[in-house]
């Protein structure tokens, strides 16, 4: 393993079009098509724990430590709840990541909208119980959540845009999600309840 894992909330793609011929041809607008399997739309990006559960510990001036910090967020997670499958659509490619990653812009059902507000509203939860003051400056600055944008883009990441910039019209593709999970749980350390 290359270095710990990234946690996420995210949803499956189960699948993007009438068959795999449909996702193949988005390899004109990218470089480094994605293999299908394994592309997933982000609903909330947790980061690396360790690295979450330090910041915390330094915002707060030791006040939560990096220990306690990682026994809730991890007990956070597993209490969440689960997103059941969906469909989606989308007509087209973004640029995202300061140029760094093309994806499927998702037409999601506002559903998905509505679950992701409340990810991001138990997010701020648990950062006022763990002592985290100003908790919209700590979400925004904070390099583990890593929330670039004020607006969630729904979006599947495909690859790398050979553009910069821009966006691009496909022609319109299905996209089924499977229910949501959390990315890398394995990865997740043991915690007692207490």
């Amino acid at each position: 393993m290359y270095g710990l894992p990234r946690i996420t909330v995210e949803v499956p793609v189960t699948a993007i079009g009438p068959g795999p011929a449909a996702y193949e041809e988005l390899g004109g607008y990218v470089i480094g098509l994605r293999r299908q399997q394994g592309l997933h739309l982000t609903l909330l990006h947790i980061g690396i724990l360790a690295d979450l559960a330090q910041e915390i510990n330094e915002w707060t001036r030791g006040f939560t430590s990096a220990e306690a910090a990682t026994r809730r967020t991890v007990a956070w997670l597993k209490g969440l709840p689960i997103l059941d499958g969906f469909s989606g659509s989308a007509t087209r490619l973004i640029v995202l990541g300061g140029g760094n990653v093309c994806g499927l812009e998702v037409d999601a059902p506002q559903r998905v909208r509505d679950f992701q507000v409340v990810l991001v509203q138990a997010l701020h939860g648990l950062l006022e119980d763990l002592l985290v003051d100003n908790v919209d400056d700590f979400i925004l600055s904070s390099r583990a959540l890593g929330f670039r944008y004020p607006r969630w883009v729904p979006h599947v990441a495909v690859g790398r845009p050979k553009s910069r910039t821009g966006y691009w019209e496909i022609q319109p593709l299905t996209i089924e999600f499977g229910e949501s999970r959390i990315r890398n749980a394995q990865y997740l350390p043991v915690v007692d309840a207490g």
